[in-house]
């Protein structure tokens, strides 16, 4: 299937934003390990979520995540505490993702996991049961999900848990955001930066009611949006100044694009229009990989140079998200270079663009949903043909299944392509 998305006139709206997939299953994982069967509050009818909640109501024997990298490293975990055998899949890219530093440090706590396939990748067959806590030490820059996964178990193992996280430590916000949401279900951990060391005691989880925030990382596509037409007002509801997320962040990094935020009780109103301060300076994503696509496709729309680093979580993403971003930004015209270092990721554009002439080619999603919703606000730009096409669309459907629809909402058309 192919959208073809274009704008005749803009208005303002309010936008339910879905709930944040990152807080649902970080609660759905310690909803689990309370023993308690009950359910947070507002969770996200996205396949993310969808498959977590499949996964924690099946038996437990065979689980497939699909694409669902968050709900691959958690259950990896989780199986790892629970008594039987299971084994743990997901689609082909999932096999191409890493998890084997996450299966050496459950081992050294005592887990039973082979790999199925290739060595370093899922699917894993897991030998579930007992396993002792202590100290382990795993490298700061891996995916924080590794981390989290540990952290999450970490109570339920005699004597606790102490993690060593070594060298430079990336997306420190959703290690927080564990943190957090541990504290909401009784355990306090501590997390001593000085010497990088998390420490976890034995404890039992204890259930409570929490309804989710709505996600950051969505409302991000509507500050592109509000970036590109001054003067327009999107409220976005469910979204409040104190967040667990880290992609909160995405208020101040486009208030130097000129979108200025005001929060209320019925949410976050965003309006397009004001100073831009933005001096071309580099900015470090590390913390907040998720919004880097975004990003880049507003830099280039607004014809700015830009200088990202803190980059290289996104290699190993749905898809490559540096080269795909490349490859498209390209496609549409605009500068684009990316740079891939032993210890880092790096992208740059030039803020110079060519002429756009391919109306009939449509946008790649490559299977990620971000790819898709960083990219649909293209369409918006005058030095671009009128429409956009996007192929495979639905991919949206992995965080935020009514993105087209709330499109839709303030002006923009979105309809299935005829063939050309």
């Amino acid at each position: 299937m192919t959208y073809e998305v274009f704008l005749p006139q803009l208005h303002s709206a309010a936008i339910d934003l879905p709930a944040s997939k990152s807080i649902c299953n970080r609660l759905l994982m310690l909803t689990a390990l309370s023993g308690d069967g009950r359910r947070p509050g507002n969770l996200s009818d996205c396949d993310d979520t969808r498959v977590m909640i499949a996964a924690l109501d099946s038996d437990l024997s065979h689980v497939d995540v699909g694409a669902a990298g968050t709900s691959m490293r958690f259950l990896t975990a989780f199986l790892s505490t629970r008594p039987g055998v299971h084994h743990i899949t997901g689609s082909e890219r999932m096999k191409q993702r890493p998890i084997g530093i996450l299966v050496e440090a459950l081992r050294s706590l005592g887990a039973k996991i082979e790999y199925e396939e290739k060595e370093g990748y899922p699917p894993l067959h897991i030998e579930g049961g007992a396993m002792h806590g202590g100290k382990i030490a795993i490298a700061g820059d891996v995916s924080s999900q590794f981390i989290s996964a540990l952290m999450m178990i970490a109570p339920t193992l005699e004597g606790g848990l102490e993690i060593e996280l070594t060298g430079e430590v990336g997306s420190k916000p959703y290690i927080r955001m564990t943190q957090g949401c541990m504290r909401e279900f009784g355990v306090e951990t501590v997390w001593d930066d000085r010497k990088s060391v998390i420490s976890i005691p034995q404890k039992r989880y204890t259930y409570k009611q929490i309804s989710v925030e709505a996600d950051w990382s969505a409302a991000s596509y509507w500050y592109t949006i509000a970036m590109m037409r001054p003067g327009t007002e999107m409220v976005l509801r469910g979204l409040t100044q104190k967040s667990l997320q880290g992609d909160s962040a995405v208020s101040a990094l486009f208030e130097k694009l000129g979108v200025t935020t005001r929060f209320t009780p019925d949410g976050c109103h965003i309006v397009g229009g004001g100073v831009r301060t933005y001096a071309g300076e580099e900015m470090d994503f590390a913390d907040t990989p998720d919004i880097a696509q975004t990003l880049a496709v507003a830099m280039a729309m607004t014809g700015r140079s830009f200088k990202f680093k803190g980059l290289k979580s996104l290699i190993v993403k749905e898809t490559d998200r540096l080269r795909a971003v490349k490859a498209e930004l390209e496609k549409f015209g605009y500068e684009c270079e990316i740079e891939v270092l032993a210890d880092d990721a790096k992208m740059s554009g030039s803020g110079k663009s060519t002429p756009y002439v391919g109306a009939d080619i449509p946008l790649k999603t490559y299977k990620d949903h971000r790819m898709a919703m960083a990219f649909a606000p293209i369409c918006m730009h005058k030095g671009n043909h009128s429409s956009l096409l996007v192929d495979d669309p639905m991919v949206v459907t992995k965080s935020y299944p009514t993105f087209w629809d709330d499109l839709r909402k303030v002006g923009f058309v979105v309809r299935e392509a005829c063939k050309r």
